[in-house]
């Protein structure tokens, strides 16, 4: 029972230093009648662009890499009075990332990406910004002080991170303690172990503890797919999915239970998480709300800023017509076709005129102006790792018929449980997929050996329009439904053909 919740934790592995929009956010925990509460959540970053890997330079202090005038350096946050105490680097010719602070030292740690692709480990000081490399020749990828003479940290090696313990009294000799691991690794309280994730087992990876004297490690518990944990002092784990942290204690607990949920829709996608030494506060990196990056990119269009529009989607970013008929990929065919983007040749202005949000995916009815001209489209957007990664198009048909009597003819069938009348809005051959293109069935009969028994089942079945984009032959159903006591949300895209349901694409 122990690990259900990790199973389900799909946190997204972004690939090492990409850049997505992200902020650094802190809590205050207290412990009140033996129960750990979290309170006064605040964006303490704020800045457009990558602020990430928050590590505690001391208990009211805090460093994190942050960009600046294009490009990433450690910044110390002095949590006290609210504002940045100072940039510690300024590298031009690169950045910086992943800052510690050296024990029984007021130097920083941080990992240095070179523009000439060098990757090592800098020792930095904070108060003239010189550096030194820590390991000749070795590629870092994530590391944990555990004395200032003994380092833990990852390789990279080829596609994968290899776990390494590092004596710096040994001239930087290390070994290699596991092959495939992640990158949290974490000093755990109370102990002389640190932790890291193993991700030797592809299906479910695993938290372990490492003794850096003996090199022996030991397995902790299945931790499924997830990418960051940090410790409180008494031995609890922290960790986040969506926009909620979770706790579990090893020796207590045999289920990860909520800690701590947050409503700001800017909370998303939490991970890189920090605590404290005297465990006073707690800082973790969130992304921002899908539908705001969304945005972003529709102001960069409006502005005809071409490199702040292409910089809102990934670089390998999928464009289509929905489903899936592919126009291009990546941002260079991108930007040829945008090219005449700029505030001087702009000739459209795009009105987002309806928006539906579900998890990670925006559709947005768009009107577009221009030349003379108004045009109605509809976009559909995946965001993943603070980008779009994916924009799919549904264009306006004027020769089209409205589709939108025969799916709410089909709402008001289902709402009464009447199976036959449910039926009837549909095809023969109607097709059935789970967004954006994955077939789950065809034709009537597989529906009805479905949803009769889910008629008879469910008394209190019910469901409610909160939103519809009606485009061409499509219509796209934001939808509120009620079964068996619980409540959720769902979209459904309904294709019309000659009268009737064709297809059904879900989203959930």
């Amino acid at each position: 029972m122990k690990n259900i919740l990790f199973l389900v934790l799909l946190l997204t592995c972004i690939q090492l230093f990409a850049q997505p929009d992200t902020e650094v956010h802190l809590v205050d925990i207290e412990t009140i009648d033996g129960k750990i509460q979290l309170s006064n959540p605040r964006n303490i970053s704020n800045n457009p662009g990558y602020d990430n890997q928050p590590s505690f330079y001391d208990p009211n202090s805090i460093l994190f890499a942050s960009t600046r005038d294009g490009q990433t350096d450690v910044l110390k946050f002095n949590i006290a009075e609210g504002s940045t105490s100072k940039w510690l680097t300024d590298t031009p010719t690169g950045g910086e990332y992943s800052p510690l602070r050296i024990p029984e030292k007021n130097s920083v740690s941080a990992i240095r990406l070179d523009m000439d692709g060098l990757q090592r480990l800098y020792e930095y000081n904070p108060e003239d910004g010189s550096s030194k490399v820590i390991i000749e020749g070795a590629k870092i990828g994530y590391h944990v002080w555990y004395t200032p003479e003994i380092l833990v940290a990852t390789l990279l090696v080829e596609n994968r991170m290899n776990l390494i313990l590092c004596h710096l009294d040994e001239n930087g000799k290390y070994r290699t303690i596991q092959k495939n691991v992640g990158r949290s690794l974490q000093n755990i309280p109370n102990t002389e172990l640190v932790s890291y994730i193993s991700k030797e087992n592809s299906e479910s990876s695993e938290l372990k503890s490492l003794d850096p004297i003996t090199g022996a490690t030991k397995k902790i518990l299945d931790i499924g797919k997830t990418e960051d944990v940090c410790w409180l002092p008494d031995g609890t784990l922290v960790a986040g999915m969506g926009n909620a942290l979770y706790k579990f204690h090893p020796k207590n607990d045999e289920n990860w239970s909520l800690l701590q949920s947050f409503p700001d829709k800017n909370i998303t996608n939490i991970s890189r998480l920090a605590v404290n030494v005297d465990a006073t506060r707690l800082a973790f990196v969130a992304e921002p709300s899908p539908a705001n990056i969304v945005q972003k990119q529709v102001d960069s269009y409006n502005a005809g800023d071409l490199d702040a529009f292409v910089n809102c989607y990934a670089e390998d970013v999928l464009v289509s017509n929905f489903p899936m008929d592919i126009r291009y990929r990546g941002h260079e065919k991108m930007r040829e076709n945008y090219s005449s983007l700029s505030p001087e040749n702009k000739v459209y202005d795009v009105e987002v005129v309806k928006r539906i949000t579900i998890g990670n995916k925006v559709i947005d009815q768009e009107k577009v102006t221009g030349n003379g001209k108004i045009q109605m489209q509809v976009a559909l957007y995946e965001v993943e790792n603070g980008k779009i990664s994916s924009m799919r198009f549904i264009f306006d048909d004027s020769t089209v018929s409205n589709p939108e009597p025969i799916v709410q003819t089909q709402m008001d069938a289902y709402n009464a449980r009447d199976i036959d009348a449910f039926l009837e809005t549909y095809t023969t051959n109607v097709e059935v997929y789970n967004f954006p293109h994955e077939a789950q069935y065809t034709g009537k009969g597989k529906m009805r050996e479905g949803y009769s028994k889910f008629f008879e089942s469910t008394p209190d079945l019910n469901y409610i329009v909160k939103n519809r984009i009606s485009i061409a032959d499509y219509v796209i159903d934001e939808e509120y439904i009620t079964a068996n006591g619980g409540n959720f949300s769902a979209v459904a895209i309904y294709k019309v053909e000659d009268g009737k349901i064709a297809k059904v694409t879900f989203i959930q």
